[in-house]
């Protein structure tokens, strides 16, 4: 198990370590979504690792990643990705990322422009959280982190929400949800819901992106991915079928689009 001491955190990742050295200098790292972890990226890293050295890692409050109790926001998960490319030694790479996965990837980029040589943005948007569906996400998390083990009817609520309905692998993703602390949990959704619009700042980058988005997403929108792809002068790939994890639960047309994209670097 390999783990990185950045800014005050104990992170977890995993490293192909640029296996194919005629492209040694081709990297991606890969940032998941909330209540997911490293492994939603598997049939990516499967996909690509021949080509390009793949970095997945555990954010804050998730997964192997040993975070202090602190409030934190995503731009300091952009410090994260950032200090984790340092400790690697990797200069430049492309950075994916899923939902929460993408904001942080949004505000690395922002961050450091020079250090991202392209954005995968998957299931994820510029703006903040939509009040109009806070209150039943608060009312949501708070029933799960108050009971004694995490309700059955509350993790097929964020099954449906994240992977969709009747995907194979859901039970052993509630399998990891029934480990997650209260205290992960309340502290990874404060970060969720008190994030801000930084749209209005993503015309300060010309980074080739993509976004790939699930086309039942019901956490965000098809037209707030549009937007995405418009403020950054991206390409929109519409995965048919697809919820909010499109990447995990429908691997194939999305390594496609991603494959396809990564050729035009």
């Amino acid at each position: 198990m390999a783990y990185a001491d950045v800014n005050g955190q104990r992170l977890y990742f995993e490293d192909t370590g640029g296996d194919n050295t005629a492209n040694e200098g081709d990297v991606i790292v890969f940032s998941h979504g909330l209540l997911m972890d490293h492994e939603m990226f598997a049939p990516q890293v499967a996909a690509l690792r021949d080509r390009w050295r793949c970095i997945t890692w555990d954010e804050r409050a998730h997964g192997a990643t040993e975070t202090s109790s602190d409030a934190f926001s995503y731009w300091d998960s952009a410090a994260d990705v950032l200090g984790l490319l340092d400790h690697l030694g990797v200069e430049r790479a492309v950075l994916a990322g899923m939902s929460q996965g993408g904001f942080l990837s949004q505000r690395a980029a922002l961050t450091a422009p020079e250090r991202v040589r392209a954005l995968i943005l998957i299931d994820t948007q510029a703006g903040g959280e939509d009040p109009a569906v806070r209150e039943g996400y608060d009312q949501l998390i708070e029933t799960w982190a108050t009971a004694d083990e995490a309700p059955q009817e509350i993790l097929d609520i964020v099954a449906a929400i994240i992977l969709g309905d009747d995907w194979a692998g859901t039970p052993a993703w509630q399998d990891k949800w029934r480990t997650v602390t209260p205290e992960q949990l309340r502290q990874a959704y404060n970060t969720l819901v008190s994030r801000e619009d930084v749209g209005p700042r993503l015309s300060e980058l010309s980074i080739p992106t993509l976004v790939v988005h699930g086309e039942l997403d019901a956490a965000i929108s098809v037209p707030l991915a549009q937007a995405l792809a418009d403020a950054l002068n991206g390409k929109l790939e519409i995965i048919e079928g697809a919820g909010h994890a499109a990447n995990l639960t429908h691997p194939e047309p999305s390594n496609q689009a991603i494959e396809a994209f990564l050729a035009t670097l």
